[in-house]
């Protein structure tokens, strides 16, 4: 399916990102790749993916791990925890910097979507509840187990973790690092007025329900400075099995927490059709980027039209760019666009990995 912007589309515009500049505000959204190494370690072939990827306003990398612990959701995902890890990240960043490119970090924890097959250890959450999910661990799908409740003293090493590896990810020459806090993992799961029990000072109230990830945020943004933060966020989806049967009060506490630091970007995962979106929209006061979950080639219109009434300030996508490395090339001239191969997401090595034609290689084939 092919989709044309036009010469004065607004996401082929600019856009200040806190301290980095986004030539666009198509920006390329975290995408699981399951291609790391045992340890965690980035994929040997992951500098040339996110490279030729760098013509995205902002490349905002797969989900990483804050610590070993806060792995185990799938198998062969990075970390950012070791010098191992920094270094093969550092080579990552270069690669994306040489080809012009800006790229965030994403940090996370996966709590109860952990699996012990898979991390070694019994996954941690705000509350002793399951998710009615499974993992595909190296012996095949299982349900996930019923985690272990944090108590609450071990709750600072949590944000310790994210400020260590927030660290670590400038270390590495990332321009930024991206909290997060969406999509069921452990900063959501705190959130959800459905799967947190707790009755201490991280459950019960709204404003307790935010506290984690509010903390983890002030705590990075000491670390590294609001203008390399951003935070993502998933309003009542439900993905993961986390549920919210009134998420509103909850991010109004957590937004109006946060919001006089001065972040870089707040980026949503929401259908922009639901009254949700238009709430958070307006609690948030910076740069705003949507994600809606819908990769067609129609919803680029869509998108554009969000941008031109300013509902947006830019907006992430997923498959689209995992299919299409020069994606930014071939809405400009309205090309047609490769579709992603869903067999090759999750698979090892380079197929469905480094290995989609740009344009140009294209042209190149019928020419040979």
């Amino acid at each position: 399916m092919a989709f044309r912007f036009d010469d004065d589309a607004t996401l082929l515009t600019p856009l200040m990102v806190g301290d980095t500049f986004a030539g666009n505000r198509v920006f390329m959204a975290p995408l699981t790749r399951s291609r790391a190494q045992d340890d965690g370690t980035p994929s040997y072939l992951a500098a040339q993916y996110y490279a030729q990827r760098a013509s995205a306003g902002l490349v905002i990398t797969e989900a990483t791990a804050v610590s070993r612990t806060a792995n185990g959701a799938y198998v062969n995902t990075p970390g950012i925890y070791t010098d191992r890890h920094q270094q093969k990240w550092a080579e990552i960043t270069s690669a994306v910097h040489d080809e012009g490119g800006r790229i965030f970090m994403q940090l996370w924890h996966v709590g109860r979507m952990g699996h012990p097959d898979i991390s070694g250890v019994q996954p941690v959450a705000p509350s002793a509840v399951a998710a009615d999910m499974t993992a595909h661990t190296p012996a095949g799908r299982k349900p996930l187990v019923v985690p272990r409740a944090l108590a609450i003293e071990e709750i600072p090493g949590i944000v310790a973790d994210f400020r260590a590896a927030a660290r670590r990810a400038v270390d590495a020459g990332m321009d930024g690092v991206e909290i997060h806090g969406a999509n069921g993992y452990l900063l959501h799961q705190f959130t959800s007025d459905v799967v947190n029990h707790r009755t201490d000072a991280y459950g019960g109230s709204p404003e307790n329900r935010a506290r984690l990830t509010a903390e983890v945020v002030e705590a990075v943004v000491d670390e590294i400075g609001p203008g390399r933060v951003g935070l993502r966020i998933s309003p009542g989806n439900g993905v993961g099995d986390v549920r919210e049967i009134d998420p509103i009060p909850t991010y109004e506490a957590l937004l109006d927490r946060i919001a006089p630091l001065g972040i870089a970007y707040l980026h949503v995962s929401i259908d922009p059709t639901r009254t949700t979106f238009g709430v958070i929209r307006a609690l948030w006061p910076g740069v705003f980027v949507l994600n809606t979950g819908r990769d067609t080639g129609t919803d680029f219109c869509q998108l554009e039209s969000f941008a031109q009434w300013g509902a947006v300030s830019a907006v992430s996508v997923g498959r689209a760019f995992l299919a299409n490395p020069d994606l930014i090339d071939r809405l400009v001239v309205g090309a047609e666009l490769n579709e992603p191969d869903v067999a090759t997401f999750y698979a090892p090595g380079p197929v469905g990995y480094i290995d989609y034609p740009t344009l140009a290689e294209l042209e190149a084939r019928k020419s040979a």
